[in-house]
């Protein structure tokens, strides 16, 4: 995500830290192009000017300029303003203790509300609530089939009626809630346009009936100021608490990540990054800066390891390596595991240093399912002892999985490659200068990475 605005900033960075020494001229030649960088990445207008303004103000100052590292103290006034023009980060879902929390999503078409509001209820269901869907878009066809299919996969309750008014169906939604036990309602909404008086109507009737606890605007971050727009109206119209940014890892530019809490006011909550279910994370406006300026994300990053990887499973894995009984069973739960986190580029945008880079990686994230593939055409005895593996069964491996006899060569020696650095580690635990060959001894590394 936002690969252009960090491509371009990075441009100017490397040139200021090319200078020998920074003065008041060529920072703000450097500070130019970073408000060019903005507005290219269709960032508010009157945003750009406040910031460039407050990081003039920082960066022309006498402590940069006589600084060691001027160009350094430059990128760091940068990061510290962009999280500044985010805000404080704001991901708490304010529950009514004892009694139910009543979240209302609106928004425009097409914005994804109905997969929004999917991903929500699952997000409460992993903190111990009890959601409930409530389907109140009689607007748009196959809406309320669509929360009726995305609750079935989630095991969560979708309450609807059919040909009913929404403000009857979300009156019922809470009656039915509360004789249900279910402590958070979810209202997904028709979506619409901030011109159209009657379905704006429509929402402010709904607002004034259920008094909910929070409204969310779920806007599309591919639509830059569009979305911006829209959700500055909605709020002068409407009101709302917060805003859901969805299809951000679509989003190369960034503009409406970095305008809409300056131009509304309203924090960002949550953003989509893919079309999953699980696919909805917090907004740290601190992390998200990083991740603009191509430094990575290593606390999201340790977040997600710490959400798929199984504690009890780790112990046992560390244990056979101490024992020098690791299997190619154990390097599959692994791979099972690092699928888990998401996808690779994802992954890798969050390693500081790699991702301001990772657009011009070529990922193949189909060699994670080869790699699972070759190792589950084997038998228990292969999988235990991949040395019993001779030629024949190399090759029975090869046609099994639908790979290439090289495909399984190549598996077999980089898997005995990482059991010998293992052994360097468990025999001299402080000696670290070898940890770079891990990624080359890792069999997806250097095949997913050309």
């Amino acid at each position: 995500m936002f690969e252009s605005i960090t491509n371009s900033l990075e441009g100017v960075f490397s040139k200021l830290r090319g200078k020998g020494r920074l003065t008041e001229s060529n920072i703000k030649d450097g500070l130019h192009e970073v408000r060019l960088a903005l507005l290219e990445a269709d960032v508010n207008y009157k945003v750009v000017k406040d910031f460039i303004q407050h990081v003039t103000e920082r960066a022309v100052g006498e402590e940069v300029i006589k600084s060691i590292a001027p160009g350094q103290q430059v990128i760091k006034i940068v990061h510290d303003e962009l999280i500044k023009l985010m805000g404080e980060s704001d991901t708490a879902i304010p529950f009514m203790e004892g009694d139910q929390t009543l979240i209302m999503l609106v928004g425009l078409q097409g914005s994804g509300k109905t997969t929004t509001a999917g991903k929500l209820a699952k997000t409460i269901l992993s903190k111990g609530r009890k959601p409930l869907l409530v389907a109140a878009d009689v607007q748009r066809p196959a809406a309320i089939e669509q929360l009726k299919v995305l609750g079935q996969q989630l095991n969560i309750p979708v309450y609807f009626e059919e040909n009913s008014q929404p403000v009857k169906i979300c009156k019922n939604a809470v009656k039915y809630a509360r004789e249900s036990t279910n402590d958070v309602v979810i209202f997904d909404t028709a979506g619409r346009l901030h011109i159209d008086d009657d379905l704006m109507f429509e929402l402010k009737e709904i607002k004034q009936k259920l008094e909910p606890h929070q409204i969310y605007f779920v806007c599309d971050a591919m639509t830059g100021q569009d979305a911006v727009n829209s959700a500055k109206e909605f709020d002068a119209q409407l009101g709302f608490d917060g805003v859901i940014l969805t299809k951000l890892d679509g989003d190369t530019r960034g503009g409406a990540a970095l305008s809409i809490r300056a131009v509304t006011g309203k924090p960002i909550k949550f953003v989509g990054i893919g079309e999953k279910l699980d696919r909805l994370e917090e907004f740290h406006p601190d992390r998200m800066a990083s991740r603009i300026l191509g430094m990575g994300d290593v606390v999201s990053l340790v977040e997600k390891a710490q959400q798929a990887i199984d504690l009890e499973e780790a112990q046992k894995l560390s244990k056979k390596i101490q024992d020098d009984s690791i299997g190619l069973d154990d390097f599959l739960a692994q791979l099972q595991q690092i699928k888990k986190m998401g996808p690779i580029k994802d992954i890798l945008s969050m390693i500081p240093g790699v991702g301001s880079k990772v657009d011009g990686l070529n990922v193949d994230e189909k060699q994670l399912q080869r790699l699972e593939a070759i190792i589950r055409s084997m038998t228990t005895d292969e999988r235990l002892n991949p040395d019993i593996i001779n030629g024949s069964r190399r090759q029975r491996v090869a046609n099994g999985s639908g790979t290439t006899l090289q495909d399984v060569n190549q598996l077999l020696k980089q898997f005995k490659s990482m059991k010998k650095l293992m052994k360097h580690f468990k025999g001299n635990p402080k000696s670290l200068k070898k940890m770079g060959q891990l990624s080359n001894s890792l069999p997806f590394a250097k095949d997913m990475m050309r």
